[in-house]
């Protein structure tokens, strides 16, 4: 587990080489919600913390533009390969499971450890941000499918909420 001001300074090396706008869809906002949904289902699903964590730094981390890039979740895993052993360090395995999890984000998977299932589902739970609706059969985790998360990542998403994490990220990029 990250403490909020190690993310803040995780992200803000992310984004010194971000090629999008930060406030876009696949920005800070974006990283947040799927931060607030990741550390919410981690604590029902026993998930790795540390890694759904960063999972939300990094899965859009290296998108080139906020419409098909299918290789952007490749590029973070390489992104947080690069960085481990900096700001943060993680064991092969623990890597391994992040870059699995950034690599196949996109790909509507459900199949795989609850750790890399509740990474997806953190980011499917904000999909609301673009006009879509998560697809339930689309959603790993029982905690992610019940009506009242769902209600509530919606509501964060439709909202574009910023939550304390990206509250903090953009006083330091201000």
């Amino acid at each position: 587990m990250f403490t909020e001001k190690i993310l803040v300074s995780i992200a803000g090396a992310i984004l010194k080489h971000y090629k999008l706008d930060p406030d876009g869809v696949h920005g800070i906002a974006h990283w947040g919600r799927v931060l607030k949904n990741g550390t919410e289902l981690a604590a029902l699903t026993g998930a790795d913390l540390g890694i759904v964590q960063l999972f939300a730094l990094f899965h859009d981390s290296r998108r080139k533009n906020d419409w098909l890039d299918p290789r952007h979740g490749a590029r973070g895993a390489v992104l947080a390969g690069e960085m481990n052993g900096g700001l943060f360090s993680m064991v092969p395995a623990e890597l391994a499971m992040l870059q699995d999890a950034c690599i196949r984000h996109t790909k509507g998977f459900t199949e795989a450890d609850i750790t890399i299932q509740t990474c997806w589902d953190a980011d499917r739970l904000d999909l609301p941000r673009v006009n879509i609706s998560p697809v339930p059969e689309l959603l790993c985790t029982g905690p992610a499918k019940e009506k009242f998360f769902v209600d509530q990542a919606r509501q964060r998403s439709t909202a574009n909420q910023l939550t304390g994490f990206a509250i903090e990220l953009r006083k330091t990029i201000a």
